[in-house]
């Protein structure tokens, strides 16, 4: 199990906005070091500012995670200055909002790059790393559309039903080898994060998260959690991710109808489309003349701090003490009032 100690020292990919962003505050708020990867120079800046202001320290690292050989750095500069890596945390991502036939096989080919072999290779990294002294944890953020693929997001999709599937064969080897390092994946829902406000969208209207939203605070607290208890094999986060992967399990075709007639209007905004629309499929939208879009997108009043869904996933034993106490209850109160009778 992952220490949580001051200290500690943490790899976040992703990390100059939205969950990645969160996640490392988070962290260093229990005094952890944190090692930010991400491509945008504003954006890391603005992280590594906000980590140390939360009390932790900051290393800043340029990395595109589609090269494994920037990953492989990444890691070996982090060890260098912080020491031995604890906990390495796979969030970055990119995507294209579009039908399947508007989307090149360049665009594609990124996407895939960014989002399934950034996992990838960020997990050889840290492996790398952590096998000789077989201690540490990677934990893979991902999404309910890791098993539930929606409209409009094919490629996004796509490279999430990959994570899951070599998070789950990786998890069997590691069990196999009886292995002290472990890894766990944590399901998000739509969370309210900057990928919004600079994704390649192909849609007549901007995109948006499918509602209800959560903030990228909600999050961060379920990777911590996972951290510290990585046994698991993955963690559910928001009340939608588990009534769309339930309805998933026990429905699956009438949900593909259902997305079809709903998924297409649910994606898209009202607000009108801005002309100088930023994208980060090939440049960082937060480079070194851009913007810092901190961890927050734009949706900040239709979304909430709260996950209920969340505690009940981390308590499961709680929660089945409470049931099976209630149980009882009512048996010995059947059987009382039957003797009574």
């Amino acid at each position: 199990m992952s220490a949580h100690r001051p200290g500690q020292v943490v790899v976040i990919t992703g990390a100059s906005g939205g969950i990645g962003r969160a996640t490392a505050q988070a962290f260093a708020a229990r005094g952890a070091k944190v090692a930010l990867l991400a491509r945008g120079e504003t954006g890391l800046a603005g992280a590594a500012h906000d980590v140390e202001e939360a009390g932790g320290q900051a290393l800043q690292v340029p990395t595109d995670m589609a090269d494994p050989d920037q990953v492989d750095a990444a890691a070996a500069r982090t060890e260098q200055e912080f020491g031995p890596i604890d906990v390495w945390v796979n969030v970055a991502f990119t995507s294209v909002f579009g039908q399947f036939t508007d989307i090149t096989a360049e665009e594609y080919k990124r996407v895939t790059e960014v989002n399934y072999l950034g996992y990838v290779y960020g997990t050889m990294a840290a492996l790398t790393r952590m096998q000789p002294r077989d201690s540490g944890t990677i934990v893979q953020v991902g999404s309910a559309l890791a098993y539930r693929g929606i409209p409009l997001q094919t490629a996004y999709c796509g490279s999430k039903h990959a994570i899951q599937g070599f998070h789950e064969a990786l998890r069997c080897e590691l069990l196999h080898n009886k292995s002290n390092i472990h890894t766990t994946m944590v399901q998000m829902p739509a969370v309210n994060t900057p990928q919004f406000d600079w994704v390649l969208n192909k849609l007549p209207k901007p995109a948006q998260p499918v509602p209800p939203i959560y903030q990228p605070e909600v999050a961060a607290r379920a990777v911590l959690y996972a951290a510290d208890h990585p046994h698991r094999r993955e963690y559910w986060v928001g009340g939608s991710t588990m009534g769309t992967l339930i309805a998933n399990a026990l429905a699956p075709g009438l949900l593909d109808r259902y997305l079809a007639k709903t998924g297409f209007a649910s994606q898209q905004d009202d607000r009108p489309s801005p002309e100088d629309h930023p994208t980060n499929l090939w440049h960082p939208a937060d480079g070194k003349d851009g913007h810092d879009y901190t961890a927050h997108g734009s949706f900040d009043t239709r979304s909430t701090h709260r996950s209920p869904q969340l505690w009940a996933s981390q308590h499961h034993g709680a929660l089945a003490a409470a049931a099976a106490a209630a149980a009882g209850s009512l048996t010995a109160a059947a059987v009382a009032l039957r003797v009574r009778r």
